[in-house]
This record gives structure tokens, C-alpha cells and sequence, in this order.
């Protein structure tokens, strides 16, 4: 598998980006892409059709059982909370120069699946300006966004990252290399932090961001506490990171909806702890207050109590 170019791609997770993920390499040109799932999810996906901006797309399910070797590309697009259940899942995918991508939100899931990757291609990523949106069994975006990768916690070799650039230009899914990846990962972290969390408070989607000031005061205040801890953790980022993502901010469709805000509105759990609570928690390993972040993180909470059991 080393050396040779993607072919196989296991997709973990059939939410809004896992699905427009999906769509992509199931029209591109020599790809077999397949859902990994089980239980109720892999009768719920073998049973419905994947449609994505109107389109059906044939992508298979499989069982973890019904695996007979590693994939080239496993690309993991699941919740946050729903990663440790996945890794035994997952672990049947990864295989000598397997590449790993994980598109989760969140600092944790690259150092989660790392014990996997002895062999593999573990590498740090972010997905960024994708607006995929989930509606009831159907899934729509306006925009691919662009996928930001860098060697992982364990270092990758240039062949794995030469690999996934071409996997990625042949599906038509904008991406790049990045020479700071933890940097601008966590970039990314503070855009979750800030407009996931405002968005699922406020009910908003983008355009709320993009034409409200206190919205936008809100957010940014959720931000600035991410940027103080970036630099306690040696990490460079600072008011122009928060400007950069402001201009792709107002690219995005108004009408578009973050994840922590689509999760809100179905009921589903947030990821509220990977955002406020690993703020939160850095704050106090470095004796830092993060005042905005705490009261965001109780607030969430108490929504989640309303809909999901006790």
C-alpha cells in the first residue's frame, strides 16, 4: 500500500461533513468509498439513500466484521463523544501506510486514535468553510471548504502526505499542506469555540454573525480566551487569526448553520466539551480565568438537559 496511490476510502461517521465527504469521492474517479458502521446505524445507512444537493450516491456500508483488510484513506468525521466507542471499529481499517485523517472538531481525536497508527499515517487536520448541513435523511452544501493538513502527533513521511494532496486534488476536495499544523489546528479550535458555541446559545446561523455586532462581540469574546491559552501552550496566535477567520466568515452562505447549532435543534448532544470544557480545564492547569467560556459551557449544558435523557 505504501507508495501507491488512494483507492480504498473508509468514511467513519454519516453526519453533514461524512456525507458531503462521501459524495465527493464517490463521483470521482477511481475511488471505493465505503461507510463503516454497526447496530442501528448500519441498518439505518444500508436502508436509506445518501443524497447529498439533491443527488443519490451509491456508497456502501459495511460492518466492521465485513472488513477483509486496511483501507488507504480512513477519514473519521464522527462526534466527538462517539470516537472512543469507534476506535476497536476502526482499528481493523488501519494497516501498514494506511493514511488517517481525522476531520473531527476538537484538539483530542488525533491523540485519540494514535495507539492505532504504528504503522499508519496518522496526520493533523482541520476542515475549514465546509457549510455542510444536515435536514432530517438529506445533506446539502454550498461550499467544499478546504482541508488543512501536517504530520500528526507521531510525524508523517512526505510519501503519506504527498499521497493524501493527490487523494484530495482527484475528488475535488480543496486541501493543502500546512508547515505549522498545530497552529492553525488550533485556529480552528478557536473558530469552534467561538461561533459553534454562540450559534447553538443564540439559535443563529452565520448571518447572525455577519450583520449583528453583539452576536459577533459574543463570539469574539469566546475566541480571545482560546488566543490567551495559545500562548501559555506555545502556540502562535493572536488578533489576526481571529481578523482571517472574520473574512471567511463572511463568505459563508447566511443561511448556513454550525454543527453545535444543527445539534441544538435536532436534539443531539453538543460537543460542548471539547470546546468550553477543554477551555475551561486549560485555563485552571494554567491559572487562567475563562469566565465566558465557563458560563457558555453551563449554559449548554442546561439546554442539552432539556432534550436529552436524565
Amino acid at each position: 500500500m505504501n507508495g501507491q496511490r488512494v483507492e480504498s476510502v473508509a468514511i467513519v461517521g454519516a453526519g453533514a461533513m461524512g456525507a458531503a465527504y462521501a459524495s465527493m469521492f464517490a463521483v470521482a474517479e477511481g475511488f471505493a468509498p465505503f461507510f463503516l458502521a454497526s447496530g442501528e446505524r448500519y441498518q439505518r445507512l444500508s436502508e436509506e439513500q445518501l443524497i447529498v444537493n439533491g443527488k443519490s450516491y451509491a456508497v456502501p456500508v459495511r460492518r466492521p466484521q465485513e472488513v477483509t483488510g486496511p483501507a488507504d484513506l480512513v477519514l473519521v468525521a464522527l462526534k466527538h463523544h462517539h470516537l472512543e466507542a469507534a476506535l476497536a471499529e476502526i482499528a481493523p481499517l488501519v494497516g501498514k501506510g494506511t493514511i488517517v485523517l481525522s476531520v473531527m472538531n476538537g484538539l483530542r481525536s488525533e491523540r485519540m486514535l494514535a495507539p492505532l497508527c504504528d504503522e499508519a499515517c496518522l496526520v493533523d487536520a482541520i476542515a475549514v468553510g465546509i457549510d455542510a448541513v444536515r435536514e432530517g435523511g438529506t445533506f446539502s452544501y454550498a461550499r467544499p471548504g478546504r482541508i488543512v493538513f501536517g504530520p500528526g502527533p507521531q510525524g508523517a513521511e512526505a510519501d503519506c502526505l504527498q499521497r493524501l494532496s493527490e487523494a484530495l486534488g482527484r475528488a475535488a476536495i480543496p486541501g493543502e499542506s500546512a508547515a505549522d499544523i498545530r497552529r492553525v489546528m488550533w485556529w480552528k479550535f478557536m473558530i469552534n469555540v467561538g461561533v459553534n458555541q454562540a450559534s447553538a446559545v443564540l439559535r443563529a446561523p452565520y448571518g447572525v454573525f455577519q450583520t449583528r455586532e453583539n452576536a459577533l462581540a459574543l463570539m469574539k469574546m469566546l475566541m480571545g480566551e482560546v488566543i490567551l491559552l495559545a500562548a501559555r501552550e506555545s502556540v502562535d496566535l493572536g488578533p489576526r487569526d481571529l481578523e482571517e477567520w472574520l473574512a471567511v466568515l463572511a463568505t459563508l452562505s447566511p443561511e448556513g448553520k454550525t454543527s453545535m447549532l444543527q445539534d441544538v435543534e435536532a436534539g443531539r448532544k453538543t460537543e460542548v466539551e471539547v470546546f468550553a470544557g477543554d477551555v475551561v480545564a486549560m485555563g485552571k492547569r494554567h491559572g487562567l480565568a475563562t469566565p465566558v467560556n465557563e458560563a457558555i459551557f453551563h449554559i449548554i449544558k442546561t439546554v442539552e438537559a432539556g432534550y436529552l435523557p436524565a
